[in-house]
């Protein structure tokens, strides 16, 4: 029996789990540490090629075999010299991927918890068909069944079937009003207040906006450990191509300068509003507000805004935080340049005296990894 592997002993404690065990580890707790591989691999039903390959069926799979995705050359070449993912690879490669298979596109740095690998490839095993099946442990909470609760459906009362029968009423262009915008085309509709709702949580500088909610600094470490630190480092200095959070303070002059949120950003309703509308990347929106608000409050601790863990950012605080570098900041004064000004044409042609010369290059700042190209081939931090 492999090192990597602990015995699965159905005894009587076990069957007053209230989990599954497979490979000795935590189903349900290894689906809370995928969490951190969501960014880049799908799995389950559905699961398609991401940054990284859908992971169904990994478990006992030969690496970079995966139909459809573009593997790194590394990992092709691992493969065909017989890396194949059972329980002992999985268990060094999630632990130290470049360890493992050098040169692989993979930039996630590992999982340092010998447990949560464990739960993890647990997790991952019950989507794979050649992993030994679950073991389900009966919920200690389920009732055995009576003749009463197995009785068959048509023995239920007539307005409990009728209810369960009933479909989900949606609404639909004939069961609301249609004054308004467009009303006399004959297009559409107008949005329902709830519409409007979903899509109305933008924050302005000054507060206006900001949901009801609050968080610590040490509750935002705890999120961030768990979703974030998987592409924007442990604390902020970002994995591979990853964007930068913490740090740069004083490079704005420099050659290249590090725009992050304590060096660069002008207000912290930005950082507030990002988060909550596109991270964690590849689970945007899962995260409540009062979620935010800690991941906000972290972020400022990562920066030094603030140096107490029990920092607490809420609604009624917030627009009296400060970023450094707000003052830089200048409102747009185009509407002042004498072409505007004067209603002249501006100049499309000639307009510099001899010939032309190139003073500087822009950087192209690949600040989110995607595919680009015919081949898909990811744009910067693929994930094998």
């Amino acid at each position: 029996m492999s090192k990597f592997r602990k015995p699965l002993l159905l005894t009587a404690g076990l069957l007053l789990a209230s989990t599954a065990i497979v490979f000795g580890g935590d189903v349900a707790a290894g689906k809370k540490v995928f969490g951190k591989c969501v960014a880049c691999h799908m799995v389950g039903e559905n699961a398609k090629h991401k940054v990284g390959p859908a992971l169904n069926d990994v478990v006992g799979r030969q690496a970079g075999t995966a139909e459809g995705y573009n593997y790194s050359p590394a990992m092709k070449n691992a493969g065909l010299g017989g890396l194949v993912w059972d329980d002992p690879t999985l268990h060094a490669y999630l632990a130290k991927p470049k360890d493992i298979v050098k040169g692989t596109k993979m930039t996630f740095a590992g999982l340092k918890k010998e447990d949560d690998i464990t739960d993890v490839i647990a997790y991952l095993s019950t989507f794979s068909q050649a992993a030994p099946p679950a073991v389900e442990a009966p919920k200690a909470e389920e009732a055995p069944k009576t003749e009463e609760s197995a009785a068959p459906e048509a023995a239920k009362p007539a307005e409990v079937a009728e209810a369960e029968a009933a479909p989900e009423q949606t609404p639909t262009a004939a069961s609301l009003p249609t004054a308004g915008v467009g009303a006399h085309l004959g297009l559409g509709r107008e949005a329902t207040p709830e519409e409007i709702a979903a899509w109305d949580i933008d924050v302005r500088p000054d507060g206006l906006g900001l949901p009801e909610g609050r968080g610590t600094v040490a509750e935002g470490m705890a999120i961030y450990d768990e979703k974030c630190a998987a592409c924007h480092g442990d604390f902020g200095e970002a994995v591979g191509r990853r964007p930068v959070l913490a740090g740069g303070h004083g490079t704005l002059q420099a050659d290249r300068p590090e725009k992050t949120i304590g060096s660069f950003w002008p207000y912290l309703s930005t950082v507030y509003d990002y988060v909550r509308r596109a991270m964690p990347f590849g689970d945007a929106r899962s995260l409540s507000d009062d979620d935010v608000y800690a991941l906000t409050a972290y972020l400022l601790y990562l920066n030094d805004e603030v140096t107490d863990e029990d920092f607490e950012l809420s609604k009624d605080n917030f627009a009296s935080i400060r970023l450094p570098n707000e003052a830089n900041f200048i409102d747009d004064d185009r509407l002042q340049e004498p072409h505007y000004l004067d209603k002249s044409e501006p100049c499309m042609s000639n307009c510099v005296p001899g010939k032309a010369a190139i003073k500087m290059h822009a950087a192209v700042l690949d600040v989110t990894p995607q595919a680009s190209g015919d081949d898909k081939e990811p744009a910067g931090g693929g994930i094998d």
